[in-house]
């Protein structure tokens, strides 16, 4: 049966990844070798999508402006999880607490930028991108990270989201991550029959240009499908990990992490941490999942003697209001706090100190770091790339590395 034209480009999820493969993942096939360099250092992103109150994550229990301006949100010492005399993390937080303890957690407070913009939309894209707020970028910064890469193709690198969409953050000029939530589920769909059909359509018939470079991607993808699959089941990790879905996709990164796919960055999200109302329920429940799935990524990494090359860091696309609203809840505010984790750390605990909440913007948390000097650390020091030419800009290099 003829497949026409218009059905193919209409394709569903298979279709939309097939358009998010690098071209130099089939290096990999092509060499017949995978193994990954001693030492070999991976970075794996977890976005708290919506804007995660961190003034109730890290907590300066001991500052009675925090307590006055959150008389029924705010947490008194015998509820929390103290980490020193004026600072505590929200009581769900037990795995990152013993992070903390044990000198593999790091903690950047008021993170941020010039400008901040509340649209949880806008700003989103400005973390992704790795733009200023008065920049419109269309591509993201891992996303340029991997067109640098391009022209070493000797080294091939890779990036995943976890996911069935790809964020712009993973999305650049010539290159792009690729999304995949299962790599078992895009195993299986790309052994479909109608996509073998249209491989060997596509051998038989003349396209033009833009039909011709979709068929070519898609045999890329199904490509891609199977080398994933083969390594994603290459050491599939034995762990505990909660049954939910940020706890199956850390699950996921550990079992290629621990294989011999040669990717460096891994992308995942939590949320929504948009808290308007009845906030303390909702942090409650995300924390729950974060600090549970975290907690057993985190002791599978060291179990299989790999915890030393995997870098975890948190972001949300901006912080809350220092004071709670009317229900119970708090506002979108500027910066936040974000946690690194690793047994790579050179600087651990709290890096900065506590945000200064006499020092405020209209009610809002003042900027002390800007995001992106964080990524220029992670590019830079842990990739060991040029950061200046993927982010456009110089930014110091913080001393967490």
């Amino acid at each position: 049966m003829l497949i026409k034209r218009r059905k193919f480009i209409q394709m569903g999820s298979l279709a939309t990844a097939t358009l998010m493969v690098p071209k130099f993942l089939k290096a990999f096939e092509r060499n017949g070798i995978a193994a990954v360099p001693p030492g070999n250092k991976v970075v794996v992103v977890l976005q708290m999508s919506g804007g995660n109150d961190g003034l109730n994550t890290v907590i300066p229990v001991a500052n009675d402006i925090y307590h006055n301006a959150r008389p029924g949100i705010g947490f008194s010492k015998d509820k929390v999880l103290m980490l020193n005399d004026e600072a505590a993390l929200h009581p769900e937080l037990t795995a990152f607490k013993g992070l903390y303890d044990d000198g593999s957690l790091g903690i950047l407070s008021s993170v941020g930028y010039p400008n901040p913009d509340r649209s949880h939309f806008r700003s989103m894209d400005i973390w992704q991108t790795g733009s200023a707020s008065t920049e419109f970028i269309t591509t993201g910064w891992i996303g340029r990270y991997l067109d640098a890469q391009c022209a070493d193709c000797g080294k091939p690198t890779q990036a995943l989201e976890i996911d069935d969409i790809l964020s712009l953050a993973l999305k650049g000029t010539k290159e792009k991550g690729i999304a995949v939530k299962d790599p078992r589920r895009l195993y299986n769909t790309s052994h479909e029959d109608y996509f073998k059909q249209l491989a060997a359509q596509h051998h038989a018939e003349e396209h033009e240009k833009p039909v011709d470079y979709l068929y070519k991607t898609m045999s890329e993808t199904l490509s891609s499908a199977d080398y994933i699959f083969e390594q994603s089941k290459l050491r599939p990790s034995a762990a505990t990990y909660p049954q939910t879905e940020l706890g199956n996709n850390l699950k996921t990164i550990a079992s290629l992490v621990m294989s011999d796919i040669n990717t460096k960055i891994y992308y995942v999200s939590i949320g929504s941490f948009d808290t308007h109302v009845a906030q303390q329920n909702t942090q409650q429940r995300l924390f729950k999942q974060m600090n549970d799935a975290v907690g057993a990524f985190v002791t599978d990494l060291k179990n299989n003697n790999r915890f030393e090359d995997v870098m975890l860091f948190t972001f949300s696309e901006f912080g809350r209001r220092v004071t709670q609203n009317a229900s119970g809840g708090t506002d979108h505010g500027t910066a936040n706090n974000m946690f690194l984790i690793s047994g790579g750390l050179k600087e651990k605990g709290l890096i900065n100190g506590l945000p200064d909440l006499s020092d405020l913007d209209e009610g809002d948390l003042k900027y002390k770091i800007d995001f992106k000097q964080v990524y220029a650390t992670m590019l830079n020091k842990w990739l060991q790339t040029d950061d200046k030419a993927i982010l456009e800009k110089s930014y110091d290099h913080l001393s967490f590395i």
